[in-house]
């Protein structure tokens, strides 16, 4: 492990001392009390993040910015747990690679079944139904965007990752881009925010405060279900399996704000909270590890980058085309996520 890693400033040891106690009282209520525990903590930051729509985040940066940060930062988590207690690289690389592969056929494709995502909504008249359809334009060139990063990014990683491992340098490369594309998505906020007039209130502090007070529990819970995993054994519940296990486990908040938005007919914000929370693990979550030590590459490291891709080629394509994701796409990734699962798992 490099050495500023180790040195970690002594804040946070005091911090983890004085949880220490609360988590030894609650040992013998494992792994429920910490599941529990992830899931509060996860629906404290949705709640006030989604609060945040209504102060200056709106519609696709919503999804983009704000949301992955309340569904993707369980997976930011284990990749600090992970990273601190010199874990596998690959684990943390198997995980992102299920969530990404997750959001981008099951959650996006199961609400499709359901209510069809279509970026443009049922034409209105009057002068309100034609500001409605500009702000749907507007989402809609973003969205696009957003998917054509998503391809970026799932690409660099590959080309990175082409020598059989990730290092310094490369997280470096990983992270840098990360904070690149949410800086860029920050500034288009405060720009949005001028032209219309406005500005962010105050009382944003107190919801981003809420969300790290999320955060922290969302921690705590990641560190629990990690200690809990048994190292050996056989099954499917061990420690080998856990990159599989925290991937399916990290989705439940990303399939809420999925079922959420598409029964209030926001398919802009089911994609980009999809695809933001793909960002976060790609590039993110697996630069953030590559900090720590390096991550050796897997034989089936290609074939996931190669499906994630192939989704993103077919959502763009749709997206692009005809403004929506029609029911029988929607079912077509869910059933390649069952194929996706039985590879996976039952082989």
């Amino acid at each position: 492990m490099p050495p500023y890693i180790s040195n970690i400033p002594g804040w946070w040891d005091r911090w983890m001392a004085r949880i220490e106690p609360i988590r030894s009282a609650t040992a013998h209520m494992e792994p429920w009390f910490s599941l529990l525990l992830f899931l509060c903590a996860t629906a404290l930051m949705i709640w006030r993040l989604n609060a945040l729509e209504g102060k200056g985040l709106e519609g696709t940066v919503l999804g983009t910015v704000v949301m992955p940060y309340a569904s993707g930062f369980s997976n930011l988590t284990f990749a600090l747990v992970m990273g601190r207690a010199g874990g596998n690289g690959t684990l943390v690389l198997e995980n992102c690679l299920v969530n990404n592969v997750t959001n981008l056929t099951l959650l996006i494709g199961l609400p499709a079944m359901i209510w069809s995502l279509s970026v443009f909504p049922e034409k209105r008249g009057g002068r309100n139904g034609t500001i409605v359809s500009r702000s749907h334009r507007l989402n809609y060139l973003s969205l696009l965007l957003t998917l054509a990063a998503a391809l970026f990014f799932s690409g660099a990683l590959w080309a990175l990752a082409r020598d059989g491992v990730l290092d310094l340098g490369d997280g470096l490369v990983l992270v840098g881009a990360f904070l690149f594309w949410q800086l860029f998505h920050v500034f288009d906020v405060l720009k949005q925010n001028v032209m219309r007039g406005r500005c962010l209130k105050w009382s944003m502090a107190i919801d981003m405060l809420m969300v790290i007070t999320g955060g922290i529990g969302v921690y705590q819970a990641i560190e629990g279900l990690v200690d809990w995993i048994p190292r050996d054994g056989k099954g499917f519940l061990v420690f080998g399996n856990i990159g599989w296990l925290s991937g399916l486990l990290m989705v439940l908040p990303n399939a809420l704000l999925a079922l959420f938005y598409a029964r209030s007919r926001r398919a802009d914000i089911v994609y980009t909270s999809q695809i933001g929370d793909g960002h976060i693990c790609i590039p993110m979550c697996i630069g953030l590890f590559a900090l720590f030590g390096q991550i050796r590459i897997p034989s089936y490291f290609n074939f996931g980058v190669l499906i994630i891709m192939a989704a993103g080629a077919v959502h763009f394509l749709f997206v692009s085309v005809f403004g929506r994701l029609p029911r029988f796409m929607g079912l077509a990734m869910a059933v390649a996520y069952g194929l996706f699962l039985y590879k996976g798992i039952l082989q």
